[in-house]
This record gives structure tokens, sequence and C-alpha cells, in this order.
């Protein structure tokens, strides 16, 4: 099997994790594509001791790294771009704890996977997630709107939003009675499942509040690859099914870290 081939399944969620890191699709896709041309341009360079995913993720690192390096231009969160507003917090929380959280809570990736793919010790890796996690939660507070027709499922990531320090506005079960709650109390972040109860869509549903005003949006799906498809638009924040709990706090930390709607807690 080719190096190419080997690679192809891991793409779509390495686009995922560019998007999560950048908060922007365009961003995130530009470094995936500087990715893959590094791999073709210089194919024995690619890491020959490790798993093909681990060897993605390491040379992405490498690229994305690079880039950031002494990069110390901040812009105020007064800009309507993600990225500036990410830039402008990011001057308050420490990169390589973000990228540990994503790695670890979002990708799969294991401690000494993610130690490997940001060059740090094992022991570190434990203590940067729950450092990135304490400084975005002290940063943004929201209010919540759930799209779930699994009651379990719903009651849990009420939990997991509220132990976050967040407000459920509510929680629907179908299309209609989602945009409906929107409506009557619009929501700083939605989390959205994909089938709901009256075999309506979750996706018409987020397209039908994001026709009346702008909010993050977290999809949470069994199929994740029906919606990594490489198409425009793709989801920037997408949770697959069965959830762990961290991965569901590390994506609402990262949508709203992104956000420029999102206040910091006082």
């Amino acid at each position: 099997m080719s190096l190419g081939q080997q690679l192809a399944p891991h793409l779509p969620f390495l686009r995922r994790y560019g998007r999560a890191l950048t908060g922007s699709q365009t961003e995130g896709d530009r470094y995936v594509r500087a990715t893959l041309e590094a791999i073709v341009s210089a194919p024995e360079e690619f890491p020959k001791d490790v798993d093909p995913r681990l060897g993605l993720y390491r040379t992405f690192q490498a690229i994305w790294s690079s880039a950031h390096i002494d990069d110390d231009r901040f812009p105020g969160e007064a800009s309507s771009d993600p990225e500036a507003i990410a830039r402008a917090r990011l001057s308050r929380i420490a990169p390589l704890s973000r990228q540990a959280l994503l790695l670890t809570a979002m990708e799969g990736f294991t401690v000494e996977d993610a130690a490997y793919l940001i060059d740090v010790s094992d022991d570190e890796i434990d203590t940067l997630v729950s450092d990135a996690l304490s400084e975005i939660e002290q940063q943004t507070r929201a209010r919540v709107l759930v799209i779930e027709d699994e009651p379990i499922i719903a009651m849990d990531i009420e939990t997991i939003v509220r132990d976050l320090g967040h407000e459920v506005t509510g929680v629907a079960v179908t299309r209609d009675e989602a945009v409906a709650l929107a409506m009557e109390d619009r929501p700083g972040l939605v989390l959205a499942d994909i089938q709901l109860a009256d075999d309506s869509s979750g996706i018409d549903a987020v397209k039908d509040i994001l026709a009346q005003f702008n909010v993050p949006v977290i999809f949470i799906t069994a199929f994740p690859e029906r919606l990594l498809t490489g198409e425009r638009p793709e989801p920037t924040f997408l949770i697959t099914k069965p959830f762990q709990r961290s991965t569901v706090k590390a994506a609402i930390s990262q949508a709203l870290f992104f956000d420029q709607s999102s206040v910091p807690a006082g």
C-alpha cells in the first residue's frame, strides 16, 4: 500500500483538527494542504518508525509550529475575524496547552502519542490539558441550545454544559422545536445532533438558525464521515458518538474560544 493510500483515511480528521486549532476552515485546510505538499516533496523525511497517522499529524504540527514562531501580533478582540479573536486570546493561553487538549480530547491520541506530537514529556500532557481547560473556561461563558432527541444523551450534555459554567436555554428534539427555541431565546452556542425525533434533520435546523443570526455550532453524530467530505461548508467542530465527556468539554471550549460574543468570566 502506498503512503498516500495509508494517509487518505486520516485526512478528514486532520482537517477537523486543523479547523479546531485555527478556528477557520480556510486556515485549517491551508495547513493541511501545506502538510501534504511537504510530504509529497520530501517523502523520505516522513516519519517511518511510527504509525502513518502519527507521522501525518507530526508533519502537520511541525508546519503549524514553524508558522507561529516569534509571531507576537495579537489583534484586539473587537475584530470579527475568528483568527484575530483567537490570537487575542492565545496571548493569554499557552499554545502547547491547547494543542495537548485537542490532540487528546478531540483527536483521541494517547498521552504518549500527544507527547510525541508536540515534543514534550508524557508527564507534561495531563498538566497542559488541565491548564488549557481551566484558562479557556475562565475566558468564555455562553447560553447554550441543545438539539438532541435521546433523553439520556441530552441530560448528559446538559450536565457537561452546566459543569463548565454555561447556561442551557433549552433542549429541542425536532427541527421545528429547535428553530422556535432559538428564535425565542437566542443562544450563544448550539450543540446539534443530526438525526432528530421526527426524522427531521439537525443540519437543516442549524441552517434555519444560521439564516437568522450567526452562532457557533458543534455537531454530534455517529457518522462523522457524512460531514467531513472535503466539500464546503464543513463543520468546524464535530463530535463523534459515542463521545467522551472530555471531548464535549474540549469542543465547547474551543468553539467559544473563537467566538467574539463569548465574554470573559467575571
